[in-house]
């Protein structure tokens, strides 16, 4: 089984934390060069530093922040006009959570924008090198409510959906051309992002941040929460040639918890 990345680069989005961070170093372990993409450039400074270079790979990252759109159509055309990369992990942080109903037309625009819109830009940017080298990976981070919507996370379902069927679409006109578009559906993940759902439902009930991880576990047939670096792992998978005749799927790492196939 071929799982070298040894001469192929990689955009990672979102990856100064979580599973964006997660995925930039399995990426490297397997020999990929990574360029981050964040917007803080002090934690992109701390994260390129750390990222493993056994095989002589020469890391670097784009600042560019996703709820500005010629922020992020600047930064990766700037990069792009002298570099190619045959590997794009798009990853954004959630909207926040809520019912659908409660929603303003700003929430559902402004998640559109970062997640969607984002996305469109990084992939008409990098997919013209991906098609000269006859090799491309686009990984999309969204979330297993493509499947099973989640309550109380109503602009996030929406917005996923439309991801996840942009994903495809892309899947079938790309895929003569060597490229795969795939999408990683995490479940519950010890982020950032989870910290902050727990906290809210923890205040919300009124009860205690140990209360509310025991009900999440429960409904986790394996038991427990994944680390970032399992979701990382398939994402990863996913990059290399051996992945090269999966396309256009939705792949959950949840320890079992969706309740579809």
């Amino acid at each position: 089984m071929n799982l070298s990345l040894q001469g192929k680069k990689a955009i990672v989005c979102g990856s100064t934390q979580g599973i964006g961070k997660a995925s930039a170093v399995e990426l490297a372990l397997l020999g990929a060069e990574i360029t981050l993409v964040a917007r803080s450039q002090e934690k992109l400074q701390e994260v390129v530093k750390s990222l493993p270079a056994d095989q002589g790979q020469k890391h670097n990252f784009l600042i560019a922040d996703f709820s500005d759109l010629n922020s992020v159509k600047s930064a990766i055309n700037s990069f792009m006009a002298s570099n190619s990369a045959q590997i794009l992990v798009n990853n954004t942080g959630g909207p926040p959570g809520g019912p659908a109903l409660d929603a303003s037309l700003a929430d559902f625009s402004a998640a559109f924008s970062a997640h969607l819109l984002c996305n469109q830009i990084l992939v008409q940017a990098i997919v013209p090198g991906m098609k000269k080298s006859g090799y491309g990976r686009i990984i999309n981070i969204i979330s297993t409510s493509v499947k099973i919507p989640i309550r109380g996370l109503g602009v996030s379902n929406t917005i996923r959906g439309a991801v996840a069927n942009w994903s495809k679409t892309l899947s079938v006109e790309l895929a003569p051309f060597g490229i795969t578009v795939n999408n990683v559906l995490p479940g519950a993940s010890m982020t950032a992002r989870l910290e902050s759902i727990i906290s809210a439902k923890a205040e919300k009930s009124g009860r205690s941040r140990d209360e509310v991880i025991k009900e999440m576990v429960a409904e986790i047939p394996a038991g427990r929460i994944s680390e970032p670096s399992e979701v990382a792992a398939a994402v990863a998978f996913l990059a290399t040639p051996a992945a090269g005749y999966i396309n256009g799927v939705n792949v959950p790492v949840d320890g079992g918890r969706t309740g579809s196939l």
